[in-house]
């Protein structure tokens, strides 16, 4: 498990692409956060981090988007489940979790069960700031433009045999 002090939205976007590094084929990835903690943006950091096809916006109304990779790398699946009320519903998604990187945002308590390794990543914003969504202005590098930047504290736990050896376990 570690914590880190996130200041800014480049800094969130930067952590993504830091994570890309360390992600795999058929790793699952946990986003939990308030309303814009920053959950899109550090999907998006992953997203340019693993080299992938298309804007990566939040799936909020289509549930799920699969950005094929541009250099024969894991595909990224994005997807929202805010408004699912299962492991179930998410199996129905048909997600190719074999040959993809999932990161699904508002899985936390939805996912036991689907696999049994995940990364878990909780985003906390301090008390009493703005919800500043993460669907900013895009900038000329395909981030936010200031969305939302105060400082958050960003918790990233690995759970299972998959992170059990590398600097996110639990308990680290």
């Amino acid at each position: 498990m570690t914590d880190r002090i996130v200041a800014t939205s480049d800094e969130m976007h930067r952590l993504g692409l830091e994570l890309s590094a360390e992600l795999r084929a058929g790793d699952l990835v946990v986003l939990d956060g308030p309303l814009g903690a920053g959950k899109t943006t550090l999907t998006r950091g992953v997203g340019a981090g693993l080299g992938v096809r298309g804007s990566v916006t939040s799936p909020t109304f289509v549930l799920a988007r699969t950005h094929p990779s541009l250099h024969g790398g894991p595909a990224l699946v994005h997807v929202d489940a805010y408004r699912l009320g299962s492991a179930l519903e998410l199996d129905d998604l048909d997600i190719d979790y074999a040959r993809s990187v999932v990161v699904v945002e508002w899985g936390a308590g939805l996912l036991h069960g689907v696999d049994e390794s995940w990364l878990e990543i909780r985003i906390e914003r301090p008390t009493g700031a703005s919800a500043v969504p993460d669907v900013g202005t895009l900038g000329a590098d395909g981030h936010d433009e200031g969305a939302g930047d105060e400082p958050r504290t960003v918790t990233i736990t690995g759970i299972g045999p998959r992170w059990a050896r590398t600097r996110y376990r639990a308990g680290a």
